[in-house]
């Protein structure tokens, strides 16, 4: 007879399975963007919610469509406009006759009551309508004429922005993007992969007939085992010790974040950063985080999160940039 600790092997093994397969027919779908999917399934497993920023026609559409296909999940999406109202997205009440011609005011749900939510060009949304997505997105909830409507479980929400155009563009408030558990760019594919998008894709979209990987339940199971992968002391120490380094004039900071930051990443970005780097173990088939977890997640978690000083912009410093060098640095450290 299995022991426990078997069984809880065996369970982690078989999720590390279902989310190679997931990762594997995602690839098959958007062919050279491997990375991309990496950091989409950490984030989604995480239960996190991701801002997807890349050119047009690179396949952050395509690619969100087929994760939601292959988990099985509803999927609606909502193009954003400058004239697009809060209600639009939320729902909004409309007057009804019953049988009886009686007429009552009914709350008619908007699309962001779908397990996935396609946001796309989230930064042409004005302000008024951006808070009302990253509040539905933050409280799991819409509250309309003073009653609550929760939101399905799990609910993620994926935007998508143009980083070239600003014109006619509201860019998101860094205290709103710290609602998204990670930012992902999104690269311009090889030739080799370009070649091959044109073997699968000339004529037709594979994303549109993606298959069923694993079923919403199996989904939620993953979920919740995932919270049960092992972060030793030590880990946790060096995820405390990433974040404060991205701290401007803290006594822990690095110096490169003193230099260019204003602010750096907050209490919810290590929060992301351990619930990232369970997803990945689990992913590479571990029971337990280890230090390559936290370094290959924490640039999609904590990019967002810096805010630079306005003469390091002025000089062209990419955030990326001095990301990635605190972050050699701190894992010589450690």
């Amino acid at each position: 007879m299995k022991t426990h600790l078997q069984l809880l092997e065996s369970e982690f093994e078989t999720a590390s399975r279902d989310l190679s397969r997931m990762r594997q027919a995602l690839e098959g779908a958007i062919v050279g963007q491997r990375q991309l999917i990496t950091e989409l399934l950490t984030t989604v497993f995480a239960g996190g919610h991701v801002l997807m920023e890349g050119l047009p026609g690179l396949g952050k559409t395509h690619l969100a469509k087929g994760l939601a296909a292959a988990m099985g999940m509803t999927l609606s999406r909502v193009q954003c406009t400058p004239d697009l109202m809060p209600a639009d997205i939320t729902g909004s009440e409309v007057l009804v006759t019953g049988d009886g011609g009686a007429q009552k005011l009914e709350f008619r749900r908007g699309p962001v009551f779908a397990s996935m939510v396609l946001v796309d060009e989230v930064n042409r949304a004005t302000p008024k309508t951006q808070a009302a997505l990253l509040e539905a997105m933050q409280e799991s909830q819409v509250t309309h004429a003073g009653q609550s409507h929760p939101l399905p479980s799990p609910f993620w929400v994926i935007a998508t922005q143009n980083p070239i155009e600003v014109e006619g563009t509201y860019p998101l408030p860094e205290a709103q993007l710290d609602r998204f558990m990670a930012k992902v760019d999104v690269g311009y594919p090889d030739a080799e992969a370009l070649m091959s998008l044109l073997d699968i894709s000339l004529d037709d979209e594979p994303s549109d007939h993606m298959q069923t990987v694993i079923q919403p339940s199996r989904v939620r199971e993953i979920m919740n085992l995932i919270k049960g992968v092992v972060i030793a002391q030590p880990l946790r120490q060096a995820a405390v010790d990433l974040v404060l380094a991205t701290l401007p004039a803290r006594r822990r900071g690095s110096e490169l974040a003193t230099r260019h930051f204003k602010y750096g990443a907050s209490p919810r970005g290590l929060q992301s950063l351990l619930r990232s780097a369970r997803v990945l173990a689990v992913l590479n088939n571990r029971v337990q985080v280890d230090m390559e977890d936290l370094y290959r997640v924490a640039p999609q978690v904590l990019r967002h999160r810096i805010l630079l000083k306005v003469e390091s912009e002025l000089e062209g410093v990419d955030v990326n940039h001095i990301l990635g060098q605190i972050l050699m640095d701190w894992k010589e450290q450690h």
